[in-house]
């Protein structure tokens, strides 16, 4: 077998909670309970968990808008995510980021980011700091097919090319850059050719196929590591709901997103493959997804019973950093 069982289970594990807490994410926002806007990457699950689940706490991520499967990814505490997204003082940013703006320094989550294209440049400072510091950590920036067209993030792979960056880009192609089709957005064929042109390896990967995206993601870390530069990795992937929740989605075609669901579901893909490998059982996976249910369930609960924070004392603490 060419993975590990608990590589496999770990990697299941980590695409179900997302999922769960997505979906959940999405009552609780309908419910009134989440404040602000909120995106959600139902259907995104294998490209984050294939990205993060070989790297350590002192490697850098860079999100986006639709973090929270990056972050769960990372090793984000799910409950403390949650808090958060609810604007509760006992969330990981104590109430004050939401659900666009979770970030944990300890698990290298550097913060999810509402600029779209906010992250390449701040992962390039990462990967600069650990090059000068010769730590062989690395930085991953995720973007999507919106954000490649932003200059900052052209700029940020052209400098990570002239520095040789531990840096790798990764472009989550959903389709669609909020209501804009991505092959209308694009100025050229191809994004993966055009971020070569840069000067960096390329590649385009079936984002809903978890082995063949970690597979690419697992060589781009190691050329990294090992003073090779930056990667692209563009992942083509599928939203499941709109670019918000609420999204009205009239850009959608009749009957896209059921059919998204039933047959471009990464979820139900890694199952297919790893029973028709004998890697894992049915029985074994489906435990998994009933204690991820009461798992999230908690962490509803623990996040409607927590406190919001105090205008009086909270309002003002943390604007500034005293050095």
């Amino acid at each position: 077998m060419p993975y590990q069982t608990e590589f496999l289970l770990r990697a299941y594990r980590t695409m179900k909670t997302i999922r769960e807490f997505e979906e959940r994410c999405v009552k609780e926002f309908e419910g009134g309970n989440i404040p602000g806007f909120t995106h959600v990457s139902n259907g995104q699950e294998a490209v984050a968990v294939a990205a993060c689940i070989d790297l350590s706490d002192k490697d850098i991520i860079g999100s986006t808008h639709r973090g929270h499967g990056h972050c769960i990814a990372k090793g984000c505490d799910v409950g403390g995510m949650m808090k958060e997204i609810m604007g509760r003082a006992t969330g990981l940013c104590k109430g004050k980021g939401g659900s666009m703006h979770i970030a944990d320094i300890d698990k290298g989550m550097l913060g999810a980011n509402a600029i779209v294209g906010g992250g390449p440049p701040l992962c390039n400072g990462a990967a600069l700091a650990a090059k000068t510091l010769g730590t062989k950590n690395i930085a991953l920036s995720f973007g999507g097919d919106g954000s490649a067209n932003q200059g900052t993030v052209l700029e940020a792979m052209n400098m990570a090319v002239v520095l040789k960056l531990p840096h790798i880009f990764i472009y989550e192609n959903n389709g669609y850059g909020e209501g804009t089709a991505a092959n209308y957005a694009l100025g050229c064929e191809s994004l993966t050719e055009r971020n070569a042109g840069f000067g960096m390896p390329a590649e385009c990967v079936d984002g809903l196929d978890f082995f063949a995206t970690y597979e690419a993601i697992k060589t781009a870390i190691e050329r990294a590591r090992n003073g090779g530069g930056p990667t692209s990795i563009e992942a083509m992937c599928v939203r499941f709901d709109g670019h918000f929740i609420g999204d009205p989605q009239l850009y959608r075609g009749k009957d896209e997103i059921k059919l998204a669901r039933q047959q471009q579901d990464c979820l139900k893909k890694f199952r297919e493959r790893v029973i028709a490998e004998g890697w894992l059982q049915e029985s074994v996976m489906n435990e998994i997804d009933e204690t991820t249910a009461v798992a999230i369930e908690q962490a509803v609960a623990d996040a409607l019973a927590a406190p919001h924070p105090d205008p009086a004392t909270d309002l003002l603490a943390d604007v500034y950093c005293s050095y």
